[in-house]
């Protein structure tokens, strides 16, 4: 009988934290385990899950770009009635799976908001007479802002997992950089190199938007403009529309990705205001393929499309979602500008003059795929390291 695993994530804004749990869960099932993947972030469609079973939570989203506080995703607030629904919900689920791993994205490293759930979801575990393997698996990066009694509490909820798995390669970003406790849990921490989806290949003819076929060679010369699930992309994909005149790139092909969770009268606004030779689409699930065969990718810096830049993309400016509170994508964009593999703007910089700069500096400096390649093999790693926890 197969090892079973419990995978909580939840997804409060955008969609990337589900997107790297389903590369993991895939993988993981393809390992060999009888992998459930418990999400209770709104539904997305069209989730790639391989073998990997799937259990939707009543869902929540963040109430607003400050991920401070948690809502519906109706936008109506979430009282104590939802939370014990939701609770009870959980945890009579992991009851009934008896997993061997409970496996817990970011918390307790993040998503503390759900402390109401996962707190009682620990308990379980640890009550069992036969207690799984509890680990913990987390990004390159945690926010940085995290007050020294919060990060306590991460340490001290921490004694509850066996291990934490750093989706990470250490010799481009370490996690000690961001987190300040790391001497507190170096012990029971494992990089596994970063997590990318390698499933995805070109098909064998592509549209190419303007009548030509090409094979495999979508996007060839363009410059790609990608802001994830779009929840907060519109002012980057804005931005790229006016910088485009401005830029030594004016002359090629633009195409410009729309996220599904970017409000209709944005794409609409973008449509409008697209010239000629620039495409407006909903994000492609080719984006690897476009990546490889851009000159110059431009995006935010969330994990899974620094990840998919680092492995495919030629050129790159990174345009980080920020807030005082929220610093992962500034911090994840800063190491790649000192290491100078990139060309960046600032959160509160972006304007059409500064990002057409920092176009003509990533146009004029190195390669990405001049610099040594990243360790991406984070979702074997995590395979290998689950593992070796359960067996004899």
């Amino acid at each position: 009988m197969s090892a079973r695993v419990f995978f909580y994530v939840q997804h409060l804004l955008g969609i990337g934290h589900l997107r790297r749990a389903a590369t993991l869960a895939r993988a993981i099932s393809a390992g060999g385990f009888d992998v459930l993947l418990v999400s209770g972030g709104a539904p997305v469609d069209g989730l790639a899950l391989g073998g990997a079973r799937f259990h939707q939570l009543p869902p929540l989203r963040a109430a607003d770009a400050r991920l401070k506080d948690l809502a519906q995703p109706d936008g109506t607030p979430v009282d104590e009635a939802f939370r014990a629904k939701r609770t009870r919900q959980l945890l009579a689920l992991f009851d009934a799976e008896q997993p061997d791993i409970l496996l817990t994205e970011q918390f307790p490293f993040g998503r503390t908001q759900l402390r109401f759930e996962l707190m009682p979801l620990l308990d379980a575990a640890q009550d069992r007479t036969s207690a799984p393997w509890i680990v913990s698996s987390i990004r390159d990066v945690l926010r940085r802002t995290a007050s020294p009694a919060r990060v306590d509490e991460m340490v001290q909820t921490f004694e509850a997992f066996d291990t934490v798995l750093v989706h990470a390669d250490p010799a481009l970003v370490r996690l000690d950089d961001s987190f300040p406790a790391w001497p507190d849990i170096q012990d029971r921490a494992l990089y596994t190199g970063y997590v990318a989806d390698s499933s995805v290949e070109p098909p064998p003819e592509i549209d190419l938007g303007k009548g030509e076929v090409g094979k495999g060679e979508v996007g060839k010369g363009e410059v790609i403009v990608s802001a994830g699930g779009g929840a907060v992309g519109a002012p980057l994909l804005q931005a790229a529309l006016a910088a485009r005149p401005l830029s030594p790139l004016a002359d090629r092909r633009w195409r410009l990705l729309v996220g599904p969770n970017m409000p209709d009268s944005d794409v609409v606004a973008l449509r409008a205001s697209a010239g000629e030779d620039v495409i407006v689409e909903p994000v492609r699930a080719d984006f690897p393929s476009l990546l490889r065969n851009a000159a110059l990718s431009i995006s935010q810096a969330g994990y899974n499309t620094v990840v998919e830049t680092l492995c495919h993309g030629d050129r790159a400016v990174l345009v980080p979602f920020g807030t005082a509170r929220e610093t992962e994508q500034a911090d994840r964009a800063r190491v790649l500008v000192e290491r100078g593999m990139v060309a960046a703007v600032a959160p509160d910089a972006l304007s059409p003059a500064s990002l057409a700069a920092a176009i003509a500096k990533a146009w004029a400096g190195p390669s990405i795929r001049s610099f040594p390649a990243v360790d991406a093999r984070g979702a074997a790693a995590t395979v290998a390291a689950l593992k070796q926890m359960v067996s004899p």
